[in-house]
């Protein structure tokens, strides 16, 4: 195989931070000795997770076996999914924003056409259902566990409990229409066509739109981890790479 170096857009601060941690796993699990340095192991899950580069391409660009890196990735993804705040925590700390900004976005897997639960009749497409939470400035807050794309938002939101933590913890919380009747704090825009809404109704879904399309910002960080654009691994695996992309964007940011 012909091996072609690319770049990471990401900063040395998530190499090291992930480096950090993997070393401090070897030292707890008593390793003596890897194919890979830590530095080596971190930069190779980060080329999966943001590049979405394949085992095959991997294992040929680091001089390792493909399944020395399905071993690397998932003992990255595993320490790095269990460091990612719940909504318990992640309420805690959105308590002190103005408000919040809840949205659904769908991670497209490979499926066919059988596979029923997973297709999103919204989008037409096979997918993992992924709830987001964003800071007035568009930022990741938390992103949820993912559900078959079948699921819709609203039902989403209400097994995750989002509603119920917003509310509990009174925080204003901006949402599109597919939202409507969740109650709690949760705002959402009129529904009905635009000639049919009063001038006042169509003032409010103007400003709601403004400040819900921030969040948007937050679903497209997420997805500028090339990895969650096509998913291929099992669905079982899908919310501990979600959690584990959380964990290093919060890493970064802070």
């Amino acid at each position: 195989m012909l091996v072609d170096p690319s770049g990471i857009d990401l900063s040395s601060s998530a190499l090291r931070h992930l480096a950090g941690l993997l070393a401090v796993r070897r030292v707890e699990v008593g390793t003596r000795w890897r194919r890979l340095p830590v530095g080596r192991q971190a930069l190779l899950v980060l080329a999966h997770l943001r590049c979405g580069h394949t085992y095959t391409q991997l294992a040929a660009g680091f001089g390792v076996g493909t399944t020395t890196v399905y071993r690397y990735i998932v003992e990255a993804v595993e320490i790095l999914a269990a460091l990612a705040p719940d909504l318990t925590a992640a309420s805690h700390a959105a308590k002190w924003k103005a408000f919040v900004i809840l949205d659904g976005t769908l991670l497209l897997i490979d499926r066919i056409a059988a596979d029923r639960p997973y297709y999103s009749g919204k989008h037409h497409r096979h997918g993992m259902n992924v709830q987001v939470i964003a800071d007035p400035l568009g930022r990741l807050l938390w992103a949820s566990p993912a559900l078959p794309g079948a699921v819709h938002d609203i039902k989403a939101a209400r097994t995750h409990g989002i509603i119920d933590a917003l509310t509990t913890e009174d925080i204003p919380c901006w949402a599109d229409k597919a939202y409507q009747g969740a109650g709690g704090t949760i705002r959402v825009p009129y529904r009905g066509r635009w000639g049919t809404l009063s001038t006042g109704q169509q003032a409010h879904n103007r400003s709601h739109a403004r400040i819900r399309a921030l969040g948007e910002q937050a679903v497209a960080t997420l997805k500028s981890w090339r990895l969650l654009r096509k998913l291929r691994c099992s669905t079982t695996r899908i919310t501990d790479l979600v959690k584990a992309i959380l964990t290093l964007y919060l890493a970064a940011s802070s």
